[in-house]
């Protein structure tokens, strides 16, 4: 055998043994990945297979008797609210009150220049008297002449001119007595008083200053007790109250919540609807009497006005789209989405009058993850989702080494 001969049988043997060495090789691998069978069919899920049950948690509802309940937020004004003006010209001598405090009805605010006004008094009165002297007078006259002419020593005429004059007299004596009666009332109103029981404004003019009547704004009155809080509801929601205004009770909530007062009424509902806005105008009136409220401020309006039948269900259930209001239900481990019809809320709940019925398991956590027709495992609020005997929670794996206990002895991993 030739050298070449030789290398060439060694090569040709190498290369068997290195196609045989990775057949077996091939061969451990397949025998090694190799699965039991799932009789079961529990590994399908691994594989393609439908996801597990969701577990979720429902709250059953039940048909019920809610009240009527509505909220809004209002702005507070003054039951009477006055602008206060001089009804008289002149120099504004003395203001009387302190701004900001309240004040009777009747008590004098400002001071207006007495002296021109008085003049005007003195002078009225002396007209009086004046034409009173003239009527005397021609009483007199008149006197006289009636019996000359009853005796026909002078003519009739004469003795009626007479009877004129004096019923001119009488007459020119009421024209004096109503200007007196006039430059008296000028002089009182001097006396700028508070038409109403209030609180004052800031002085809108100070001492010294020349005011002109009915124009200048001197200051404001507002009665803050009761006060009254405008505020406006939806067209949808005041059909829902209407008719029953007189007998709902309004109350004021504080920020957090609580309840701040609860002696309201409404005491104005308007007749027609903002054709911009859609809402109608209502007004409720609270007592006040430590001032607590005042004009300007907003508050928070919960109106009560009845009660009616509902379901109760959490806000956080209840899926809001621009066309409806949508809830999950669970029905036979499936969760259906259902529209709803909803009234108002109740603390934390919606009032739900239409599209529940009583016993409905109402889906109210994971809904974003929810589509129609999916497994669900429904439980309780606070409760763990039930599985069905000897099955773990779903996605958890084995314990570690319970494939060891369950696998006989000398089998190949």
């Amino acid at each position: 055998m030739t050298l070449n001969t030789l290398r060439m049988h060694t090569t040709h043997k190498k290369h068997t043994s290195f196609v045989i060495a990775g057949t077996i090789g091939v061969l451990l691998l397949a025998a090694c990945g190799k699965q039991p069978a799932d009789p079961a069919g529990k590994g399908a899920q691994g594989a393609g297979g439908p996801p597990p049950a969701m577990p979720v948690t429902v709250q059953k509802v039940s048909l019920e008797r809610v009240p009527i309940a509505l909220d809004a937020v209002g702005q507070a004004e003054g039951s009477r609210e006055v602008e206060v003006r001089a009804r008289v010209g002149g120099i504004l001598e003395k203001r009387l009150y302190t701004e900001g405090a309240p004040v009777s009805a009747g008590s004098t605010l400002f001071v207006i220049d007495r002296a021109p006004y008085e003049i005007a008094v003195a002078q009225a009165k002396a007209a009086v008297s004046q034409e009173r002297a003239r009527l005397e007078q021609a009483q007199r006259e008149a006197e006289r002449l009636k019996s000359l002419a009853q005796s026909r020593a002078i003519s009739q005429r004469e003795f009626d001119e007479a009877v004129s004059v004096a019923k001119q007299s009488s007459a020119a004596i009421e024209g004096a007595q109503a200007k007196l009666a006039e430059a008296q009332l000028n002089l009182s109103y001097t006396n700028v008083k508070a038409p109403i029981g209030g609180v004052t404004g800031r002085a809108q003019k100070s001492e010294g200053s020349l005011v002109i009547a009915n124009t200048d704004l001197l200051t404001t009155l507002t009665q803050i007790n009761p006060i009254w809080v405008r505020f406006s509801l939806a067209e949808g929601d005041y059909e829902r109250i209407r008719g029953a205004e007189k007998t709902a009770k309004v109350e004021i909530r504080s920020q957090d919540g609580s309840l701040a007062v609860t002696n309201g009424r409404l005491n104005f509902s308007g007749s027609t609807v903002d054709s911009k806005l859609g809402t109608v105008q209502l007004r409720a009136e609270f007592l006040n009497p430590t001032g607590k409220w005042l004009p300007g401020q907003f508050a928070k309006v919960h109106i009560l006005a009845g009660e009616q039948e509902g379901y109760l269900v959490p806000q956080a259930a209840v899926v809001q789209t621009e066309q409806a209001k949508l809830v999950w239900v669970a029905e036979d481990g499936k969760a259906n989405m259902r529209p709803v019809q909803t009234a108002n809320w109740i603390g934390s709940n919606w009032v739900v009058t239409g599209g529940l019925k009583p016993g409905d398991a109402v889906i109210t956590d994971n809904l974003m993850k929810l589509r129609p027709g999916a497994a669900v495992q429904p439980h309780a609020p606070g409760a763990g989702p039930q599985q069905p005997p000897g099955a773990g929670a779903p996605g958890t794996a084995p314990a570690p080494g319970a494939a060891d206990k369950k696998a006989p002895a000398g089998a190949s991993r």
